[in-house]
């Protein structure tokens, strides 16, 4: 089971860099099991996403890119995230319509993801107990779970503590 603290909360911080550093690891050992293409777009779409924790809108990848590459379409941008997705690199806040990386792409986990409504930082939880407690009370139910994804908007510490602008998120 994955460290069940969110990283992006913990106190003091963490070491940002490594988090991107295991991103780009977990990726290339991902597409070499696979025998998957690790891309230059592919990587450059990920390094945006892992740029910081808060989630980013596949417009504003796109923007980005547009802006370093010229022309950039869409698509390419959507089929980029729908890789990064489907190697569990990255993970989709729905109620965001927005992406941010996956610190540990190779458990097969559902997120927990704790958004701050004011400064838009993500924290994912990862609980396997969480999980495994969803999926039981459902399996009671008689309903089959396809994809679990649980998503808490709150105040992270640093804006529960500090000057909380209302108007965010």
């Amino acid at each position: 089971m994955a460290d069940t603290s969110a990283h992006a909360f913990k106190p003091g911080g963490h070491d940002h860099a490594l988090c991107v550093d295991d991103a780009f690891s977990a990726a290339q050992r991902i597409c070499a099991e696979r025998d998957l293409r690790f891309t230059p777009l592919r990587r450059r779409v990920l390094e945006i996403v892992w740029e910081q924790h808060n989630p980013i809108g596949a417009y504003e990848i796109l923007d980005r890119l547009r802006v370093e590459r010229g022309k950039a379409a869409p698509p390419t941008v959507y089929r980029a995230l729908d890789f990064l997705l489907e190697c569990g690199l990255v993970h989709r806040i729905h109620s965001l319509n927005a992406f941010i990386g996956c610190p540990d792409p190779h458990a097969v986990h559902s997120g927990q993801f704790l958004i701050c409504r004011s400064c838009r930082t993500v924290g994912e939880l990862d609980d396997r107990e969480i999980e495994e407690t969803i999926a039981g009370r459902a399996e009671a139910l008689g309903f089959s779970i396809e994809r679990q994804t649980i998503e808490l908007l709150g105040l992270c510490p640093s804006c529960r503590d500090g000057p909380v602008s209302r108007d965010a998120a």
